[in-house]
């Protein structure tokens, strides 16, 4: 089993405590995230070879991405700088390392519309090797 480092452990409590605030920095991450895509669709129509293009250039091609792509990398720096990892802006999932026992450090996980962290996985592993905490409230599948 890989030995992972990371500069900080959460407890449940910890993690519980930072959802308020993160919910809604992942919601205002999504948002800008989709207009973006919307305004780059958009310019793909008249200009298709942008599509194959680093976003770097593009942003070259069209300053007025400047702005919003750096509100979205703001706004995953400043979800990023409480600790956590995020692994989706679609999905907002979020993992914060935590020892599970004994030093086997794992991820507990959490996405948006959870009203806490109900589960975690393994680090090597991901969303689909999710397993619900003890006594978490199990989310209605829809």
């Amino acid at each position: 089993m890989a030995n992972h480092h990371f500069d900080k452990l959460f407890s449940l409590e910890e993690a519980n405590e930072l959802i308020p605030a993160l919910e809604v920095l992942i919601r205002e991450l999504q948002l800008r995230t989709n207009e973006l895509r919307s305004h780059m669709a958009k310019i793909f129509k008249l200009e298709p070879e942008l599509e194959t293009m680093q976003l770097s250039q593009m942003v070259e091609r069209h300053p007025e991405l400047r702005e919003p792509t750096t509100r979205i990398g703001d706004l995953a720096n400043k979800i990023e700088s409480f600790g956590c990892f995020l692994k989706d802006i679609d999905l907002g999932l979020l993992d914060f390392p935590w020892e599970l026992e004994h030093g086997n450090v794992v991820f507990l996980c959490w996405q948006p519309g959870e009203p806490s962290v109900i589960a975690w996985h393994p680090v090597e592993g991901g969303f689909a090797q999710r397993r619900w905490l003890p006594g978490a409230p199990k989310p209605y599948l829809n």
